[in-house]
C-alpha cells in the first residue's frame, strides 16, 4: 500500500509541493516522501490504537471531508512531521497537508472501492495497516477463512471471508444477529 500511496502522492504533490513556492525546490522530493510516509504512519496508528471504525468509516466514503476528525488527525500528524523533520514553515506545512491530504486519501479510497482497478483493494489495504502480514493476523486470518465459510460468514458467496462481506453483515443486522442465531437464541 506504501507504494500506491507514494505514487498518488507524487501524483496529487504537483501543485501543493512542486509548484509551492514557499517550499524550496531542493526539498522538493523530501517533503513528497515524509508526506506519503507519515500518512501511511497516520492510518496504522489509527488503525492500532483506535478502533477500525475510524478506518472502515474513512474507507467507506465517498468524499473525503477536511473536517471529519480521522482526516484532520492525520493533517496534524503529517504537517507536524513536515515541521520537525524538514524544517518547513508551520503555515506551509499546515496548508501543504490540508490541500493534499484530502486529494490522496479520496484517490486511494476510489482505487480500492473500484473492483475493476487491482492495484489495491480494500482488504489489502486493511492488511497493510494492521501488520496483515504478522503471523499472528495470518494465523487469525486463516482461521476465519477456513472456518467462517461453515458458520455463514461468506455473505456473497465467493469463498473467501473479506471486507465485503463484513459489508454484507453490517446491512443484514450485523455479526451479533448472525452469531445469536447460530447459538440459538
Amino acid at each position: 500500500m506504501l507504494e500506491q500511496l507514494t505514487q498518488l502522492v507524487q501524483e496529487f504533490g504537483q501543485d501543493a509541493v512542486v509548484k509551492n513556492e514557499a517550499i524550496p525546490n531542493e526539498q522538493n522530493e523530501a517533503v513528497l516522501k515524509e508526506t506519503s510516509s507519515s500518512i501511511f504512519s497516520s492510518l496504522q496508528k489509527i488503525a492500532t490504537e483506535a478502533d477500525l471504525s475510524q478506518i472502515a468509516g474513512l474507507l467507506q466514503g465517498k468524499d473525503i471531508n477536511k473536517n471529519d476528525p480521522t482526516i484532520q488527525k492525520i493533517t496534524n500528524e503529517v504537517s507536524n512531521s513536515l515541521i520537525q523533520k524538514l524544517g518547513i514553515n508551520s503555515a506551509t506545512a499546515t496548508n501543504t497537508a490540508t490541500n493534499l491530504i484530502p486529494q490522496v486519501l479520496s484517490s486511494l479510497i476510489n482505487k480500492a472501492n473500484d473492483p475493476k482497478d487491482k492495484s489495491i483493494s480494500l482488504s489489502g489495504l486493511l492488511d497493510s495497516l494492521t501488520g496483515g502480514d504478522s503471523p499472528e493476523h495470518a494465523s487469525i486470518m486463516q482461521a476465519i477463512g477456513t472456518y467462517g465459510i461453515h458458520f455463514g460468514l461468506d455473505q456473497n458467496s465467493d469463498g473467501k471471508i473479506d471486507l465485503d462481506d463484513a459489508k454484507e453483515l453490517t446491512k443484514k443486522g450485523g455479526l451479533g444477529s448472525m452469531l445469536g442465531k447460530l447459538f440459538g437464541r
